[in-house]
Formats: structure tokens, sequence, C-alpha cells
């Protein structure tokens, strides 16, 4: 496997666009077709025996804390080191191959450490993000006891709570930090810098993601010791980067991105990753940040990006940036027109899943042939497909479809494994040779792909996927609540925000402080990204014969309001924003009318 990955350095490095993509495209046909061996550990195959013997003083990670300019840099054999005493301390506190590991922590050097530590040591890793609130955790416990946790003081408090509220034992806890009852991670300097490499299959499991459902509460997403090093071979190749970049990616721990684009990508051909940890994401200081590390390959959501471009781009250099990539919805061509007046780059968009790596998108040699809206072609890992309703294969440009992995010819190796322990989950997505990734696109003439939206309800806001069912479970627990129904609600700045509507309990009034006391609720409940940011009160939602909801009616009725202007707020509707009650103190609950 080592071969690949030198590859894939050297390609990266070509110069010529059209022999980068055919170079490309013949690495990927005979990847595709190699049979993938019986055993495989990256950290100790790639990461150390590849880059650490070869540049063991080479900068690995740099790391900064934009509000108090705290800075610590390491290097690849630095890295291996920290992973190496992470690894014997686990595994005197009764830590073995195939255990978890739950990661919950802000941007800090330990999250690295610890993701090299997890697949050297073959435990498996759960990443979970800071914005948990202690329901969501309390379930991830219930379906999945954690044995080890390495968390941040704020997050070990919640934690504590959900593990007491469970009854889960509380099994090895490290704290970035001081907490009581919890082990400061500086306990690991007392431990050897050298380890064993466990013997991992290519198929054990690795990787545990998190990730929100439909109808019901979230899944478990298996990547194993395979699929996500070598599928992100795909993800190293979009990107573009090199040896000798400086890379950075504008994701938090606990996203299946920050995997993707802070670890892997960099990490795939020994170049340096650089981490900002900050409170709130103030575009000012941000720019400044990648001016002054001279980042040459740079990606963010495109939230961030429209963020960036509406600023005065000229108190900025950025003339290092070499490589620009966005993720997560389609950027107009304004802001790619902007950003590339001032960096002399194209922002390119590209997709993938949790439970996949890059699948489709605008690689390196596209420079200069994007289309603004379109999110590129798909890469030659996976052999993608556009699928009617009625599992047909869409050859016909302007069609829209389900985007799908097709598996008859090869299981593309960036392909999760399974749903944990969610068989009907599992059936529901592989349907015969294809495996259905619940997006729709269509594409043009030019083999050019459009993303067209969900194919089921799954909400996608900025960078995040919301399920509709976590909302409308919150909501109803408020006593006023009878039914809810949470769709997405077309913006041109987050692509969609959650919409709730809601029917009420007799006895409660629609009224302004009632939708106030509901997003209240729901912030009490859900991380703040999830929660609804309009609620409109109904006597009735659309629904099946059997008396399931049809959010696809109310998508559309959103649709047709965006495209006609009647978007406008209604004597019924209530929005996020207009309430600046939000950020005073809780007010009195509600009672029932008499």
């Amino acid at each position: 496997m080592k071969a690949f990955f030198k590859e894939v350095i050297r390609i990266n490095m070509m110069e010529k666009a059209l022999e980068k993509e055919t170079s490309a495209k013949d690495l990927f046909e005979r990847l595709n077709s190699t049979k993938t061996p019986e055993y495989f550990n990256w950290a100790d195959e790639i990461f150390e025996d590849l880059h650490v013997h070869t540049n063991p003083d080479k900068k690995a990670l740099i790391w900064t804390d934009l509000d108090t300019l705290e800075v610590k840099t390491f290097t690849y054999k630095e890295m291996l080191q920290k992973a190496n005493q992470f690894i014997n301390f686990l595994s005197v506190s009764g830590v073995k191959k195939g255990d978890n590991l739950y990661m919950m922590s802000p941007v800090l050097p330990e999250n690295w450490f610890a993701c090299l530590a997890c697949i050297k040591a073959g435990i498996v890793m759960v990443p979970t993000a800071v914005t948990m609130t202690q329901r969501e955790l309390e379930f991830r416990f219930e379906t999945y006891p954690p044995v080890a946790i390495l968390a941040d003081e704020k997050g070990a408090c919640l934690i504590d709570k959900a593990l007491e509220q469970t009854g889960t034992p509380p099994g090895v806890k490290l704290v970035l930090g001081q907490k009581d009852g919890w082990i400061p991670f500086e306990a690991i300097e007392s431990e050897s810098t050298e380890a064993e490499a466990a013997k991992t299959k290519s198929s054990d499991i690795l990787f545990c993601f998190f990730t929100s459902g439909t109808t019901g509460l979230p899944k478990r997403v298996g990547h194993t010791a395979a699929s996500y090093p070598l599928g992100h071979l795909s993800t190293t190749v979009m990107i573009g980067i090199q040896p000798d970049d400086i890379h950075h990616n504008l994701s938090a721990p606990g996203w299946a991105k920050w995997a993707w684009s802070s670890f892997f990508a960099p990490f795939n051909v020994g170049a340096v990753t650089i981490g900002f940890k900050f409170s709130v994401l103030d575009g000012e200081q941000y720019l400044d940040a990648v001016s002054k590390y001279g980042i040459t390959t740079f990606c963010a959501p495109p939230t961030a990006w429209k963020m960036f471009v509406n600023m005065n781009l000229d108190s900025f250099d950025l003339s290092r940036i070499r490589q620009s990539v966005s993720a997560g919805e389609p950027l107009n061509a304004a802001v790619i027109e902007r950003w590339k007046k001032f960096t002399n780059t194209e922002i390119r968009d590209f997709y993938g899943q949790t439970e996949t790596t890059a699948m489709i998108g605008n690689p390196p040699w596209i420079a200069g042939r994007l289309k603004p809206g379109c999110f590129g072609f798909p890469l030659p890992m996976y052999d993608m497909a556009l699928v009617d309703h009625e599992g047909n294969e869409i050859r016909e440009p302007g069609q829209v479809g389900h985007i799908a992995v097709k598996l008859d010819k090869w299981r593309a190796k960036g392909l999760f494994l399974e749903y944990i322990a969610s068989p009907e989950k599992m059936n529901s997505v592989f349907v015969d040779h294809f495996y259905y990734t619940g997006d729709r696109a269509s594409f043009d003439e030019e083999g050019y792909w459009r993303f067209e939206g969900r194919a089921d309800d799954v909400i996608k806001s900025s960078d995040y996927r919301i399920g509709p069912f976590e909302v409308e479970s919150a909501l109803i627990e408020h006593p006023a609540v009878m039914e809810a129904a949470v769709v997405g609600a077309p913006d041109p700045n987050r692509y969609q925000l959650v919409k709730a509507y809601v029917i009420l309990n007799s006895g409660y009034p629609a009224s302004r402080e009632l939708a106030l006391e509901l997003f209240k609720h729901t912030l009490t409940i859900l991380p703040k990204f999830k929660i609804p940011r309009i609620i409109e009160f109904v006597t009735e939602v659309p629904k099946t014969v059997s008396g399931k909801i049809r959010r696809i009616e109310l998508r559309q009725l959103e649709d047709v309001r965006q495209k006609e202007g009647t978007a406008d707020h209604k004597i019924s509707e209530y929005v996020y924003w207009d309430f600046p009650e939000l950020n005073s103190r809780k007010e009195k609950p509600i009672k029932p009318a008499q």
C-alpha cells in the first residue's frame, strides 16, 4: 500500500494539468483493482515508516490559540512519541485493541496525538463534537458505552452528568486541564515514547461517527483501518496537498471533515497541518493568522468563504495560498471571483459524506474550467451514478436523480463498512448494486454535476446535516406542543434554515411569547446549530394515509415561497433573530390559557 501513497505525492507535485489528471485516473484504477491486504496499520506503515523514518524532524503540526496567541509546534517524530506515550498509558490502564475512546475537545494538539494513537493501537475512536448536549451524550453512552474518554474541562463536566444519568461505568477519563475524578493528560508523559503497533486487520472498525438520520436517532457510521486512510487518498488528490505545503482546514474535531482534511489529507503526503483554536470566528483575526503562518492550501466551509470575501482583503497577505477548496454547498460566481482576485486561486468545491471520502469534485487540474454552482466530476476512486426512483441509471443530461455509488465493478476503498448494529438502515441504503447517498444531483452536457438537495429529510444548514426527528422530538417535549414537523427552508447564506411547523395543544394560543419559549426550550436540549430558526404555528400538516408527515410537501411549499418572493414572515411565523431576549435570562414558562 505504501507505493500508492508515494505515488499520490508524485502526482500532486506534477505541474501539467493533463499529466496530473491522467496519472490520477491510472492510480485509482490500479488501487481499485488491487486487493486490500488482510492487515493494514496506517500509523505504523505510512505515518511512521514513510514519514517519521524519512523526515523525523520535519514539522507536522502547528497549533495556535488565536485568542491568547499561544503557539505549539510538533515534528513528525514528536507526534509519534506523544502518540506512543498515550498508547502505553491506555494499555496500563486496561484499554486494549478493539476498545473505544470518546474524544470531545476543541481544536487542541491532543486531538492529533489521540487520533494517531488510536489508529496505531487498534482502538476505536469516537469523535464527539463539543456542541453535544447532555441528552445527546446520554444517547451515545447508552448506545455505545465508553471505555476511555478524552475531554477538555468544559466537556468533562457535561460528560460526568451524562455518565451519572445513564449509570455508565466511568472507565478511563483523561482531561485537558484539571477536573476532580479525571486524570490530567500530562500523566502520559511518564510513559515510554516507544510502543508496538497493533496488528489491525484492514476490516477492523477503527472510526465510529454518529450521524443524523431522518426517521430516528443518530446512526453509527463504521469506518475501517483501511477505508479512511486509503479512502482519503482521493481527498488528498482532490485538495492537491504537497509535502512542502502548510495546510489548514477550518473545521472542529468531532466531525468527519476534521479527520478528512485536518488529519489524513496532509499526513498522507507528509505535509504540515495547522490548527487554530478560537472562541468566535472573527474574519479579521482568522485571515491575519492565515497570512502570518503562510498557509498554502486552505479548506473552509461556504459560510466562512462568504464571510471572507465580504472583508477588505487588501489588508491581508494571501499570496502564498496555492489551493482553496470548499465543501458543503455550491458557491456562487461572485464569491469565487472575488477570492480569485486577491489570491489567484479558485475556490474548488467538492462533495463527500461521513460514510465516504471525497467522491465528486473540482480537482486541481480543473482550474480555469470551473462552473460556479457545480461541484465537479466523479473522482476515479468511486464509480458514481445518478439513479432514478426505479433504480435505473440516468444517462441523459439535465435529469435529477439519486447520487449513488455503483458496487458491481468494485467496492470503493473509501466507502464505510456499515451502520453499526443498524441492519434496517443498511438495507435502506444498499439496494441492488448501489449505495444510495441520500443526496440528489444532475449533470449537464459537459458532465459537470450540480447538487440538487437531499433525497430524504435531512436538513443541510451551513456545514451541518441535521435530522428533523431530533428537532421534532425536542419540541414535542414542551407541554404546549402537540405535534411538530421540521424541514429545511431555503436560505441564501446557509443553504437551508431549520424550520418547524408546530401544532399546539388545546389551551396554548399561538403567540410571540410562546415562540420565544420554544426557542429557549430547544436550546436546553439541542446544540445551537440544530435548533429551529423559524417557527410557524399551524393547525395541521400534510400526512400520508398511514399518518406519516409528508415533509416533502412542506419543503416544496418553502421552495415555492422562496421562488415567488412570498417568503415574508406571516403573523403566525417567528424568526429566531427577531428575539433580542434570547440573549437574556430565561423567562417564566407560559401557562395554558384558562
